[in-house]
């Protein structure tokens, strides 16, 4: 298959990663009549559920993965914290969509940074720290109120620590010597957006509105959409958006996250990260569009046309984390979409399911 050809239904699609944006992805796919083969290391992956084909190997095992890509027509991923060197061998055995160059982007913060600024994409103040003199000196330049954070393998508030004036400084660095570090200055937003994008090799570009993010305890609780943002806003943002995924020549489904800055001239935007792949602000789409992000990134990485992204009606997407999803039989009123991801434990912090509230009541009137 080269860069253009339309992937024909039935052929099979590879996975990287095995949780549940891979178990939604897989469901995605077999709405188009597409197979997909999850490769991940872990026995108890809830993306096995959904599909017969599994290959259960460390992401460095090179027979098992070129018998996974033997078997399979193009291969994707469901996290960016796939290893690099297991991008660059496959994709030299089939089509990897998105390709090697986005993980290795967003893989580390100082890199997206900087792939950012090159391509006039604006973002908060940053300087890459490696003593506790640069970061005492960084302060300085970029003010004391800052974020400091490993420049790889950082989530949901993993690897990172606030800083609020210099004196915070020695504890912080402490906190995380020995890994490459990132300052960042500390944004006064008044909201955080994301974005989901899609493209495909035809570099055919669609965008879905924004969603209105709020957190609790660093992990994403509910996305609302509409954001509580201007027609102008929404509309700088995705095409900022659809910017960086041009820049990237990249193809599926890219998160974009956004701070939302007040100024005297009106609001601006600050990308914070990027996230190449389906992304969790993204799930109010199964609810509520006629393509949602997991059918449009099945569509983009096999070069389908691009499906439709009008959004029907009002939503609001909830995570629940935790032992939130026993609760579950309660939330299901009218005007509800569950999903619930299999997995076998609820622990603190882990995400064990969605449900999208909609408002019906739009269009009635």
């Amino acid at each position: 298959m080269t860069n253009t050809q339309l992937l024909p239904s039935g052929s099979t699609i590879g996975i990287l990663g095995g949780g549940q944006l891979g178990r939604m992805l897989a469901t995605a796919a077999a709405q188009l009549g597409m197979k997909t083969h999850i490769f991940c290391p872990d026995p108890q992956s809830p993306a096995f559920d959904v599909t017969p084909l599994k290959t259960v190997a460390a992401y460095d095992d090179r027979a098992a993965l070129k018998a996974f890509a033997d078997a399979v027509d193009v291969i994707t991923y469901e996290f960016e914290n796939v290893p690099v060197e297991t991008a660059a061998f496959l994709e030299g055995l089939k089509p990897l969509a998105p390709g090697t160059r986005a993980l290795a982007v967003s893989q580390d913060r100082l890199v997206e940074k900087r792939f950012l600024t090159d391509n006039a994409i604006p973002v908060a103040p940053y300087r890459a720290v490696d003593t506790l003199d640069a970061l005492v000196e960084a302060l300085g330049e970029i003010g004391e109120r800052a974020v400091l954070k490993t420049t790889r393998l950082g989530y949901d508030g993993k690897g990172q620590r606030m800083i609020r004036a210099k004196a915070d400084a020695a504890t912080a660095f402490a906190d995380l010597e020995g890994q490459q570090l990132v300052l960042e200055a500390f944004v006064p937003f008044e909201r955080e957006i994301s974005v989901i994008v899609a493209r495909n090799a035809r570099s055919e570009t669609r965008a879905f509105d924004p969603a209105e993010n709020i957190h609790e305890n660093h992990i994403l609780k509910t996305s609302t959409v509409p954001a509580n943002i201007s027609a102008e806003t929404a509309k700088a943002a995705g095409d900022m958006a659809a910017r960086i995924a041009d820049a990237l020549d990249y193809v599926g489904i890219l998160g974009v996250e956004f701070f939302v800055v007040p100024g005297d001239d009106g609001p601006t935007l600050l990308v914070n990260e990027i996230a190449p792949r389906v992304h969790n602000s993204g799930h109010w789409t199964q609810a509520v569009c006629l393509t949602d992000q997991f059918e449009q990134h099945i569509r983009a990485i096999c070069n389908w046309p691009l499906g439709d992204t009008t959004r029907l009606a009002d939503v609001v997407m909830e995570n629940l984390i935790g032992d939130e999803i026993h609760a579950i039989g309660e939330m299901l009123v009218p005007g509800t979409q569950p999903h619930i991801y299999g997995k076998a434990e609820a622990r603190p912090g882990r995400k064990m399911g969605h449900i999208n509230r909609v408002n019906t009541a739009i269009g009635t009137k």
